[in-house]
């Protein structure tokens, strides 16, 4: 397996900048989640990595070796994609066998078979082996797709959203399969997404890209608690954290509204200047005891929990409740927020602290 690193990239297609001046590092043996929404370069960075583009700038390493000029055979990596890319024609057993046929891989035929045999253990399709892959589901096809990565037993595995085209009951189990793989192998991923369930419940470390731009990476609990800007605070989190206007007033308070405030504890702002106030849908709090009226606009049932949708006047914030509790569209309610847990960021969007 291998160390990943990237120093200073920039993509050009034409005028359009699809990276620019990317830097990160990818752990030998880590699962790096890249997250971001379409159009953000988390493909074009796995296909850089890959070989299967050049930057007009900066490096790229695997096991401490410049790459950059290297072909897509000789960096030895595998690529898991959306489409599965398998030989409809070919059994799945013809499909794993197929990444070891090349002579220059001077592979026995019992090795051959002894791969074969252990991937497919791996990824649980023994019982699908001689059956023609135009003849699987979807979920079966992926795991055809995973195991024929595996044989090649490459020193990094790249992944390219490989669980969209499935069912949610589907995409949650290959979610758990994939990290438990991972940790068996010992291996390197690179796992690209636009689903921040997919990034949070799997990821070692996550690079949030937006734009082109690395905004930030973290681990996922850093990516959630302390995000980097507004974009990530708005982009991951399911409900989204709930982002208010506001501006800093005397004594360094920060007014939502005016009669919503909070101590703001860092010095980059002055008195008068915009600041956006976040704060999580779990930390907002509904009771009589609140400081603040409001009224419900929503009721979203999630099973053990709802998501109330609470405005008052222009202002709309999303709080998560207890199932258990009633709770009634347009019903009044009084709410409020852990102080503690407020978000501050700057005009430019960048976070400034926590209130």
């Amino acid at each position: 397996m291998a160390k990943v690193r990237l120093d200073h990239v920039t993509k050009l297609f034409g005028s359009k900048t699809a990276l620019d001046d990317i830097s990160l590092e990818i752990e030998d043996g880590q699962f790096f989640v890249l997250l971001g929404p379409t159009g953000a370069g988390k493909t074009t960075t796995l296909r850089l990595i890959a070989g299967l583009e050049r930057a007009q700038s900066g490096m790229i390493s695997i096991a401490d070796r410049d790459v950059s000029n290297w072909s897509a055979a000789e960096r030895d990596v595998a690529l898991v994609l959306q489409q599965y890319s398998l030989y409809p024609r070919y059994t799945v057993r013809e499909n794993l066998v197929f990444p070891l046929k090349p002579k220059s891989r001077g592979l026995a035929p019992a090795e051959i078979n002894d791969r074969v045999a252990k991937a497919a253990k791996i990824v649980r399709i023994e019982h699908l082996l001689d059956r023609k892959t135009d003849r699987l589901s979807g979920g079966e096809m992926q795991r055809v797709s995973i195991g024929r990565a595996i044989v090649r037993r490459p020193r990094i595995f790249l992944m390219d959203e490989p669980l969209s085209n499935l069912d949610a009951k589907l995409r949650e189990s290959l979610r758990a399969e994939l990290k438990d793989l991972q940790t068996k192998l010992g291996a390197t991923f690179l796992f690209v997404t636009h689903d921040q369930i997919e990034a949070m419940s799997m990821a070692d470390k996550i690079g949030v890209l937006e734009a082109g731009r690395l905004v930030q990476i973290g681990t996922p609990g850093e990516i959630y608690n302390c995000p980097a800007n507004i974009f990530v605070a708005g982009f991951v989190g399911s409900p989204a954290m709930n982002l208010m206007n506001g501006a800093v007033r005397a004594d360094r308070a920060v007014a939502v509204a005016e009669e919503m405030s909070v101590l703001l504890r860092s010095t980059e702002s002055a008195l008068g200047d915009r600041v956006t106030l976040g704060v999580r849908a779990e930390d907002v709090r509904i009771g009589p005891l609140e400081p603040y009226p409001g009224r419900v606009h929503d009721v979203e049932n999630h099973g053990a929990e709802k998501i109330v949708t609470i405005r008052q006047g222009d202002l709309a914030l999303r709080a998560t409740v207890n199932a258990k509790i009633p709770i009634a569209i347009d019903e009044p309610v009084r709410f409020g927020w852990d102080l503690g847990r407020m978000h501050i960021f700057g005009a430019d969007g960048r976070r400034l602290s926590r209130g």
